[in-house]
C-alpha cells in the first residue's frame, strides 16, 4: 500500500509541477504570449511557429488551445490560422516532453533551491513568481525520479501486474486508457512522461506505450474541447479542427504500428523510443495538415454553424476564460465589459427622456428590458472578477480590481433608478394622460442634459483614471444637487401660482429631478478612487473635525443648544432638497 501512495503521489508531483509552470508564466508573460499569438497568424508557418514557442514555454498545448479559441470567438483570427497555431502547440508539447527525458536530476534540487530563495525573498514581485516556475521546474524533475523509484516495487504486485496485462495487445483499448487519464491530469506531458517512465520500469511494453502515446494525443484533443464545450461556436472550431487532425492522425498510423515498431526500436531505450515517438507523430502530423488547414477549418465551420445575429444581449463579450490565467489581461477584459454596461446605461438615459416627451410605450418597454441587461451584465462581470486570484495581482492591479467592483455596483443602481423613472412616467403621466409644464420640462431638460454629460465624462475617467477629468466630475456633483435645490423651488413657486400641469404631475416632477441628481452622485462616485489614491479627497464636508465639535458641545448651555440645535436644523430644512 505504502509503495502505491508512493507512485500516486509522484503522479500527482508531476501534474502539480506543470501546473505551476504553466500559471506561472501565464500569469508574468501571459499578456506578451497572447499578443505574440494574435499577430503571428499573417502566414502558416509564423502560426506554426509562434505555437510551438509559446507551448514550449508554458508546457500545456491545452492553455495555448484556449487562448487561440478566444482570439477565433472575439473574431480576432480565423479558423485556419489558428487551426496552424495549434499543430505548432503539438510540437511544442512534445519537444518539452523530450527535454524533460533527459537525466536532469543534478538540476533539481539547484531550481527547488534557487526558486524558493527567490520566492521568499521577493515574492510579492515579478522575480518571486519567477522563482515558482523554478520550483515548477524542479518539482516535474524530481517526480520523474520519484516514480522511476515508486514503479519497481509497484509493479511486483499480481493486482497491478493484472491491470497491465489487460492493456497489451489492444491498441483502441491502450488509447481509450490513455485518453481518460490525460482527461484526469489535464495534461498530455505529464501523461506521456509518465508513459516513458513505466516503458523504462519494464512495466509496460513498446507496443502498449505506443498504443498510450496515441491516446493521449487524443485525450489532449478532447480536453480542450471540454474546456471550450460552452464557447462560442467561432471559438470551438478551433478545438475540433485540432482534434480531427490528431483523429485522423492517429486513425492512419494505428495500422502502421506494427511495421514502426523496428524503426522506433533503433531510436535507443525504451524511454527514448517513446518519447521520440510522440515527437515523430506530432512533427508527422504537423508537416503533413499545414497545408490542409483551411478544408479542416470548413469542415469544422459546416459541422459548427455560427449562431444567429440576434443572440441575446446579455451575453458578455469580453470576459474571456482564457484570461484568468493572466490576471492583469482579466483585469482588462472585466473593464472592457464594464464599459459595456456603462454604455447600455447611457442608451436607456437617453430613451428615458425621449419617453417623457414622446410617451413612448413601446420605448418604455424596452427600457424597462434593458435594466434585465444591465443586472445579467453585472453578475457576470462580478462572478468572472471573483475568479481573478487576488494573491496573484499587484497592488495597482488589486486597486484597479476594486475600482471595476465599484463602477458597476453604481452602474447596475443607476439601472434601477431608471427602470424606475420609467414606471412611475408610465402610470402618473401618460396613463392619465398628464403633461408638464413648459417650464417644468426646461427644467428636466437640462437636468438630463448635464447627467447625460456627466456620465460621458464619468465612463471616461473610468478608462483613463485621469485626475483632472476625476475633479470635473466631482465639481458637477455639486452644480447638480445645488440646481436640484433651485428647480424644485421653482416648481413650489408654480404651485403657488395655481399652474395647472405644475399641479398635476408635482410628485412625478420632484421623484424625477431628485432622482436625476440620484442618478448624477452615483455617476460621480466613478471619481472618488482616483482623487483618493491622488490624496485630494477631503475626508469630510464639515468645517470643523467631529471630534472639536463633540468635545465643544457639553460646554454649551441646555437652553443654547435647544436654541442652536433648532438653528441648525433650521438651515438645514432651508438647504434641504425638495422631495428628497
Amino acid at each position: 500500500m505504502q509503495h502505491l501512495l508512493n507512485l500516486l503521489a509522484g503522479v500527482s508531483l508531476l501534474v502539480w509541477g506543470t501546473h505551476n509552470v504553466r500559471s506561472g508564466i501565464l500569469r508574468i508573460y501571459g499578456g506578451d504570449l497572447r499578443r505574440l499569438l494574435r499577430h503571428s497568424v499573417s502566414n502558416r508557418f509564423t502560426a506554426l511557429f509562434a505555437g510551438l514557442g509559446v507551448t514550449g514555454l508554458i508546457q500545456s498545448s491545452t492553455a495555448t488551445a484556449l487562448i487561440v479559441a478566444s482570439f477565433a470567438g472575439q473574431g480576432l483570427i480565423a479558423t485556419a490560422p489558428a487551426l496552424a497555431v495549434m499543430l505548432g502547440a503539438d510540437v511544442g508539447t512534445s519537444l518539452m516532453v523530450l527535454v524533460f527525458s533527459f537525466d536532469l536530476s543534478w538540476l533539481s534540487p539547484f531550481l527547488i533551491f534557487v526558486g524558493v530563495v527567490l520566492f521568499l525573498t521577493r515574492q510579492e514581485t515579478n522575480v518571486g513568481r519567477f522563482g515558482l516556475i523554478l520550483i515548477g521546474l524542479g518539482l516535474i524533475i524530481l517526480a520523474l525520479q520519484w516514480i522511476v523509484l515508486a514503479a519497481r516495487p509497484v509493479t511486483q504486485a499480481a493486482g497491478v501486474q493484472v491491470i497491465f496485462a489487460s492493456l497489451t495487445g489492444d491498441t483502441l483499448l491502450d488509447m481509450l486508457f490513455a485518453a481518460m487519464l490525460t482527461i484526469l491530469a489535464y495534461s498530455s506531458l505529464a501523461v506521456v512522461l509518465l508513459i516513458a517512465t513505466l516503458a523504462a520500469s519494464n512495466v509496460i511494453g513498446i507496443p502498449v506505450a505506443l498504443g498510450l502515446v496515441l491516446g493521449a494525443n487524443l485525450g489532449s484533443g478532447l480536453l480542450a474541447m471540454l474546456s471550450t464545450a460552452r464557447s462560442p461556436p467561432e471559438a470551438r472550431r478551433v478545438t475540433l479542427g485540432n482534434f480531427l487532425f490528431k483523429l485522423i492522425a492517429c486513425v492512419a498510423v494505428v495500422p502502421l504500428l506494427s511495421l514502426l515498431e523496428p524503426q522506433i526500436a533503433r531510436l535507443g531505450d525504451e524511454a527514448k523510443q517513446v518519447v521520440l515517438f510522440h515527437l515523430l507523430f506530432n512533427v508527422a502530423t504537423a508537416v503533413v495538415f499545414l497545408f490542409l488547414t483551411e478544408p479542416i477549418a470548413r469542415l469544422a465551420e459546416r459541422l459548427m454553424p455560427a449562431r444567429p445575429d440576434n443572440e441575446d444581449p446579455a451575453k458578455p463579450h469580453h470576459l474571456d476564460p482564457s484570461a484568468l490565467a493572466t490576471p492583469a489581461l482579466a483585469i482588462s477584459c472585466a473593464a472592457r465589459e464594464a464599459l459595456r454596461i456603462g454604455d447600455v446605461i447611457e442608451t436607456m438615459l437617453t430613451g428615458t427622456l425621449t419617453v417623457l416627451k414622446t410617451n413612448d410605450r413601446v420605448l418604455a418597454e424596452r427600457l424597462r428590458k434593458m435594466d434585465d441587461v444591465v443586472d445579467k451584465l453585472y453578475t457576470a462581470v462580478k462572478l468572472y472578477l471573483t475568479q481573478i486570484s487576488r494573491e496573484a495581482l499587484e497592488e495597482k492591479e488589486g486597486r484597479r480590481w476594486t475600482d471595476i467592483v465599484s463602477f458597476t455596483i453604481n452602474m447596475e443602481q443607476i439601472g434601477d433608478i431608471i427602470e424606475r423613472i420609467v414606471i412611475d412616467v408610465e402610470d402618473k403621466k401618460i396613463d392619465k394622460g398628464r403633461n408638464f409644464s413648459d417650464a417644468g420640462m426646461d427644467e428636466i431638460c437640462d437636468l438630463h442634459t448635464r447627467v447625460i454629460a456627466n456620465l460621458k465624462l464619468g465612463l471616461s475617467v473610468f478608462l483613463t483614471g485621469d485626475l483632472k477629468s476625476a475633479q470635473e466630475l466631482l465639481a458637477q456633483k455639486v452644480l447638480l444637487r445645488e440646481l436640484e435645490r433651485a428647480y424644485a423651488d421653482s416648481h413650489l413657486s408654480r404651485l403657488a401660482g395655481n399652474t395647472q400641469d405644475s399641479i398635476e404631475t408635482s410628485s412625478l416632477h420632484l421623484d424625477l429631478i431628485a432622482d436625476l441628481r440620484r442618478i448624477n452622485s452615483h455617476i460621480c462616485s466613478i471619481a472618488y478612487p482616483i482623487l483618493d489614491a491622488a490624496g485630494v479627497l477631503a475626508r469630510t464636508r464639515l468645517k470643523e473635525p467631529p471630534a472639536a465639535v463633540a468635545e465643544r458641545a457639553p460646554r454649551v448651555r441646555r437652553g443654547a443648544a435647544g436654541d442652536e440645535a433648532g438653528g441648525a436644523r433650521d438651515g438645514w430644512q432651508k438647504r434641504k432638497p425638495h422631495g428628497a
